[in-house]
């Protein structure tokens, strides 16, 4: 399979790393230039030849924008395979376009870190039609671990940006807890070995502990520094309240913890450390 991969930052690099072990991968990227891919000259040569062009870029305005440059060069049939994290719209809007292209499109952003891109461990949560998922589903296999379909067009959006609004939520409510445990005198050891086998169990509790020496290995055993970077879960926040407006959906805690995650990124010492050195700020701080 020809796949073209525009995007070879952070996690796309290694993404297309890995899928260059066993197709042909030509990439392309307007900054990041890795030394074990193919390089194109632009978007519109990656695409020309391909299957599969894979997209994996910052925001929905770029996509939109690389969007309007590939799908008039790819051929029929091929697909536009979306692994960024952008608004439900922008991946509905760039799948119609690609419809209108005889194109086929999925969205599919990820889970997992530049970590699982680099093990090849990845989740995908996919949108678009059977055909296309079918087809793009052997390259998920080798980019990572698992990959759901999540219904039409957008969908796979609409799963990410609600799987991390839990997440944001919960590692707010998991390190507000062991603040207040610390202050009324519990050992956050004891606190953990409770939680984390009753009713408060979470993810962000049991394997990925905020809390330094707790638990199983995380970032707060690195000195925060981001497995996943507080700055990304606002991004993922706001996303969802984006949606949230569109579809008329209520939701408080969603938009509180948006609120904090923008406090701390914007005008606290949150840009650049992972999301769960919301412990050591809430460890500063009274009820004031």
């Amino acid at each position: 399979m020809k796949i073209g991969f525009i995007g070879l930052g952070n996690m796309g690099a290694p993404m297309a790393e890995n899928l260059a072990k066993e197709h042909e991968v030509i990439g392309f990227d307007t900054v990041a230039k890795p030394d074990r891919i193919t390089l194109a000259s632009s978007a519109a040569d990656v695409a020309k030849e391909a299957d599969v062009v894979i997209t994996m870029l910052p925001n929905g305005e770029i996509l939109r924008t690389v969007a309007d440059e590939i799908h008039p060069a790819m051929k029929p049939s091929a697909i536009h395979l979306d692994c960024s994290t952008v608004d439900v719209d922008s991946a509905r809007a760039v799948a119609a376009q690609a419809e209108a292209h005889n194109l086929m499109a999925i969205d599919a952003p990820v889970s997992g870190g530049i970590g699982g891109a680099q093990a090849g461990t990845l989740t995908f949560m996919a949108g678009g039609a059977d055909e296309a998922f079918a087809r793009v589903k052997p390259l998920f296999d080798i980019m990572g671990q698992k990959a759901v379909h999540c219904g039409p067009a957008g969908n796979g959006q609409a799963a990410k940006i609600c799987n991390n609004m839990i997440l944001g939520v919960t590692m707010i409510a998991t390190c507000e807890a062991f603040v207040l445990a610390d202050k009324l005198g519990l050992d956050r050891q004891a606190m953990f070995d409770v939680v984390s086998t009753s009713s408060g169990y979470s993810w962000t509790m049991n394997a990925y502990c905020p809390a330094p020496g707790i638990g199983p290995q995380s970032p707060a055993d690195n000195d925060y520094q981001p497995g996943f970077a507080a700055d990304l879960m606002l991004k993922d926040l706001n996303l969802a309240q984006m949606a949230a407006e569109t579809a008329d959906a209520d939701t408080p805690m969603g938009q509180a913890a948006r609120d904090l995650y923008a406090q701390f990124v914007e005008q606290e010492e949150g840009a650049g450390r992972d999301f769960s050195a919301m412990l050591p700020r809430f460890e500063k701080r009274g009820r004031g």
